[in-house]
């Protein structure tokens, strides 16, 4: 049995390095011709309504944070509950979560069912960006590196 499971993964491991993603000429597509330009402030948005992803995208530019998230998922109460406990996440007693940030990958989990106004989303993503510019669990550390942030924010609302 054990052979058969090294010999089947074998094969199909071998196999992928064969496999390469062509275009309508059969052609090896070149990953470097076909990837748009990135810049170290690209970051991908996904599971978010056009709208919330126009809103954080915006609130983002307004931000303007040292070091942007590579990804902001956006995921249902339910899959972020599975998500929380799989990295770990530690919440005091008694409070509640509605964002929270994996350093290593620098991407942003939202529960999508529990964030309540554009003005929390925004109060919230600062803290997150806050969390990777101080590269920290800390929530002090986090805090104190979204004020600068939460300020950019606030006086971009305030403009005539």
């Amino acid at each position: 049995m054990k052979r058969a499971i090294w010999t089947a993964l074998s094969i199909l491991g071998f196999a992928a390095f064969g496999w390469g993603q062509r275009n309508g000429n059969s052609m090896l597509v070149v990953t470097e011709a076909t990837v748009a330009g990135t810049s170290a402030n690209s970051y991908t948005v996904l599971g978010a309504t056009s709208q919330q992803e126009e809103l954080v995208r915006s609130q983002i530019r307004v931000m303007q944070p040292e070091i942007f998230p590579l990804r902001i998922i956006f995921v249902p109460h339910w899959k972020y509950v599975v998500t929380a406990k799989a990295f770990l996440l530690h919440v005091p007693t008694g409070y509640t979560s509605a964002m929270f940030s994996h350093l290593p990958s620098r991407t942003v989990f939202v529960d999508s069912d529990r964030y309540v106004s554009d003005d929390s989303l925004g109060y919230w993503m600062a803290h997150e960006l806050g969390h990777l510019a101080a590269n920290t669990v800390s929530e002090s550390d986090a805090d104190k590196a979204a004020r600068q942030l939460r300020k950019r924010l606030k006086d971009a609302l305030h403009l005539p």
